[in-house]
């Protein structure tokens, strides 16, 4: 087991040596708008989990995962020859569904603004069923009734 921060320092070179390949051109036509996120290295340093996002449509995103699982062997290769490991991690790419995720969200969020606007809405016109204040408050006798109880006590 390597040490975590290796192992992050290892991560964060992969992710600008991939980058910049990518930056480079590939010569995969295929390839499109796409952005390394984050690179995750298992504890043995064997093992890369690549995280990227494609900028647009679906058939867009499908080929550059394509030609990024078919140029896996040579940014491996160009990977190896940057760092400095005994061993070269096998390369992963995952797509990131970042942007798909944060479009979720803010449409959640969208919807939540919108039931509490209608929420307050209501609550502006709203009356309570029963009174104000619902709690049973202990009854206060006055004393003339404590005289009464009195007298009913001593027969």
């Amino acid at each position: 087991m390597a040490d975590p921060a290796r192992a992050r320092k290892m991560a964060d070179r992969i992710k600008e040596i991939v980058a910049r390949r990518l930056d480079k051109g590939l010569r995969d036509p295929r390839l499109g708008f796409v952005t390394i996120t984050d690179v995750r290295v298992t504890g043995d340093l064997q093992h890369a989990s690549i995280f990227y996002t494609v900028y647009g449509t679906d058939e867009e995103r499908r080929d550059s995962a394509l030609a990024l699982k078919a140029a896996t062997g040579m940014l491996r290769s160009e990977v190896g020859r940057n760092i400095t490991a005994r061993l070269t991690p096998s390369l992963e790419f995952i797509a990131d569904a970042i942007p798909e995720n944060a479009e979720h969200i803010e449409e959640l969020l969208r919807e939540a603004r919108t039931r509490d606007e209608a929420t307050t809405a209501l609550a502006a016109n709203a009356a309570y069923a029963g009174e104000a204040d619902p709690y049973v408050k202990p009854r206060e006798f006055d004393e003339e009734s404590d005289d009464d109880l009195d007298e009913a006590d001593a027969r």
